[in-house]
């Protein structure tokens, strides 16, 4: 099962890998930030194609290192905006119109909001420094109404050192990058089939504890219907 997941991962990742290193190549900079802010925006457009291209043409001298990490990172960061933008406006609708059907209550967002209350520099920090999860990390704080300055500095800050991992690999790499592109991947299908186990293991938790509550509720229900019953009872004639 797992091998079948990441097989098909593969599929669909690896012509919109092709798409990055081709735009990557014919725009330079231009291309490294028209990939990089949908990146950072809900499409998942792999950022290692991006960046370890982008460490080859520093390779070349094609511009300089820290030309495109500034870049990809300030690209990262518009991305995140439109992300925030959704969540941040889209949380009424998220209730109201939408709730229901994704089964998601007030206490939901409240728990959100707790969470990035107290950790919410920090998860949008290191979540930035992981694949996949980087990608999507916006949108809840926006949901959260994380302080935009302060979501807007860490997502940079998380972003440089990721942008300048990738770029001095594929620097590194030269020639040999698109191996080391390919090796990256698996990093890629790691992290995929963590988010997949986790998100099988809430859904198994909610269905058991929705299970126990209808339970609960029916026995609840159940003992009311016989307490009134016998509150209700004539009494029984004196002898």
């Amino acid at each position: 099962m797992l091998l079948a997941v990441t097989l098909l991962f593969a599929s669909i990742t690896d012509p919109i890998v092709n798409f990055a290193v081709d735009v990557t190549e014919k725009l330079g900079l231009w291309g490294i930030f028209i990939l990089m802010v949908p990146e950072s925006a809900l499409i998942p457009i792999p950022s290692e194609a991006t960046m370890l291209f982008a460490g080859f043409n520093v390779s070349r001298g094609t511009y300089t290192l820290w030309q495109a990490v500034l870049v990809g990172s300030i690209a990262n960061v518009v991305g995140s905006w439109i992300a925030y933008a959704i969540g941040y406006f889209g949380r009424i609708d998220l209730i109201e119109k939408h709730g229901r059907k994704l089964h998601i209550q007030p206490h939901h967002l409240q728990l959100t909001d707790r969470w990035f209350e107290r950790h919410g520099a920090a998860t949008v920090f290191w979540a930035r420094c992981l694949p996949i999860v980087r990608t999507f990390i916006s949108l809840p704080a926006g949901v959260a109404k994380m302080p935009f300055w302060k979501f807007t500095a860490y997502t940079f800050a998380g972003c440089v050192p990721w942008m300048l991992m990738l770029t001095l690999i594929g620097r590194a790499a030269g020639d040999n990058w698109e191996n080391w592109k390919d090796n990256l991947h698996y990093v890629d299908y790691a992290m995929a089939l963590a988010i997949l186990a986790a998100i099988a293991y809430l859904v198994i938790t909610w269905w058991r504890r929705r299970g126990r509550t209808s339970a609960t509720d029916a026995q609840d229900a159940a003992n009311s219907v016989a307490t009134h019953s016998g509150a209700a009872a004539p009494d029984a004639p004196k002898s």
